[in-house]
């Protein structure tokens, strides 16, 4: 079922679906909440599915005001679960949707089950990352949004050639996307805190999903942070780089059923 949220003069929509633990899916970067939906097979008919589009992508108005950052969107899912009066959740984000759950995490302590990082992690951008995403505000801001995901999207995979049909999926998810959606997103990630402190202190089950071919969030980065929680359920995807739902589909579907079946309370 299609819901609406009336957020800060901005409208949100989300997907409310199923019965049982209640479990919400964070989209990333380019993305809208149907990249969820391929992977969600398993677990649609056993848990409360809360899959919403994050301000500015999908059918979401974008977050107006200046410094919007992480914990604005978290904000925003804390919204969504009060209108719902859902609490706690198990709450896992691939890429962008990861840094909110751990900002969520940190905001709201006592509201989760356990967290889940699809290629995503606790690490704050270093100098060389912070830069990169301002060249890639540049780029957006004297070319467009369009000429930025064209460009970008197949550095996302291990194997463009194999993925092209993957690619041009992931492109119409972002064809809505605004210019001021993706810079806002890309500011918010530079200005986003080191929240590894979170990983080193929960006593949740945390989930880390990772792509061994992975450019956006390093293969070394993710495996040291696994070693951060008290309790962590990892997985390594060998034939995947940023895109696990898409390039390893099954094994994917697999994964998050199983763990989800591990903590659900």
């Amino acid at each position: 079922m299609e819901k609406v949220l009336h957020f800060r003069g901005s409208v949100i929509y989300y997907t409310l679906i199923g019965k049982g633990t209640p479990v919400v899916l964070l989209h990333g970067f380019g993305e809208d909440r149907s990249i969820w939906d391929s992977v969600i097979t398993e677990i649609k008919e056993k848990f409360c599915l809360i899959i919403p589009d994050l301000p500015g992508s999908g059918r979401s108005q974008l977050l107006t005001g200046d410094l919007i950052s992480i914990n604005d969107y978290a904000d925003c899912i804390r919204s969504i679960l009060e209108v719902e009066d859902i609490s706690p959740v198990i709450m896992i984000g691939h890429s962008l949707g990861g840094y909110l759950a751990l900002a969520y995490a940190e905001m709201y302590p006592g509201s989760l089950i356990s967290l889940g990082l699809f290629h995503s992690g606790a690490y704050p951008d270093d100098d060389e990352k912070k830069e990169i995403r301002k060249k890639a505000i540049a780029f957006i801001r004297e070319k467009g949004s369009t000429a930025f995901l064209k460009t970008s999207i197949p550095g996302l995979f291990m194997d463009p050639d194999k993925n092209k049909n993957e690619i041009e999926i992931l492109f119409q998810k972002g064809a809505g996307l605004t210019n001021e959606a993706l810079i806002q997103y890309y500011e918010a990630m530079i200005a986003r805190p080191d929240r590894t402190f979170i990983l080193k202190s929960t006593n949740l089950p945390v989930l880390f999903i990772i792509g061994e071919h992975d450019k956006a969030i390093p293969f070394a980065h993710s495996l040291e942070q696994t070693q951060l929680p008290a309790h962590s359920y990892v997985y390594i995807l060998r034939n995947s780089a940023h895109m696990g739902m898409l390039e390893e589909n099954e094994k994917c579907r697999k994964i998050l059923a199983d763990f989800l079946h591990d903590v659900q309370s």
